[in-house]
């Protein structure tokens, strides 16, 4: 485990719009993601992360013009995710801008496209995005913005992920997204423990 600590901004993206929920749900629109781009930056933010959360219903991730926005005057690492499929997806976002994908659905259906992404552009490259709902007595993967159930058990994931070469994983917690609760330790310490890759704590 690493005990370095980087603050990163996460903005949920709707077509050209910054939006915010609670549990990723219940959507409503906050602004320009640009102009709130440059504020986290000019106020010290180490990264951010860039969402398309209804990147299932076109079929693609379609951020690629607020990203080549953002790359203009905001100058640290920029994740983007939603609705990659394959690696000319990732050669496309990398090409706007992007430094880091994080893959959710895809990864669940195909998890050897996460090596194939790692082998192709670097480890570092690849965030593995985890969207984890309470279950029992522990969490299950889910994909589509928290609506869909994988089945799989975030535990078992997370080590999937790690062995197909994951270089980070987002780990959000759907339970706890929005509601200022404060991060399900549980979820993230339990996680951190099972592997040595970089977990991005989120939600709550």
């Amino acid at each position: 485990m690493t005990s370095n600590i980087r603050l990163i901004a996460r903005l949920d993206i709707k077509g050209p719009n910054l939006i915010k929920g609670i549990h990723l749900e219940g959507l409503r629109i906050i602004g320009d993601p640009n102009v709130y781009a440059r504020k986290y930056y000019d106020s010290g933010i180490d990264e951010i992360i860039y969402m398309d959360t209804v990147a299932s219903l076109y079929g693609r991730n379609n951020l690629s013009d607020i990203v080549k926005k953002t790359v203009k005057d905001v100058y640290v690492p920029i994740t983007v995710g939603g609705g990659i499929r394959s690696i000319d997806d990732v050669k496309f976002l990398l090409r706007c801008g992007a430094e880091k994908v994080a893959i959710n659905t895809a990864a669940t259906k195909n998890p050897e496209l996460i090596k194939e992404v790692s082998r192709k552009f670097g480890s570092q490259c690849m965030v593995l995005s985890i969207e984890a709902k309470r279950k029992d007595n522990g969490w299950e993967v889910y994909t589509e913005n928290g609506r869909q159930k994988t089945g799989l058990d975030v535990m078992d994931w997370v080590k999937i992920g790690e062995e197909n070469e994951a270089g980070e994983i987002l780990l959000t917690s759907v339970d706890n997204e929005g509601t200022r609760k404060g991060l399900d330790i549980e979820l993230m310490s339990k996680a951190s423990q099972l592997t040595d890759i970089p977990i991005i704590a989120s939600g709550g």
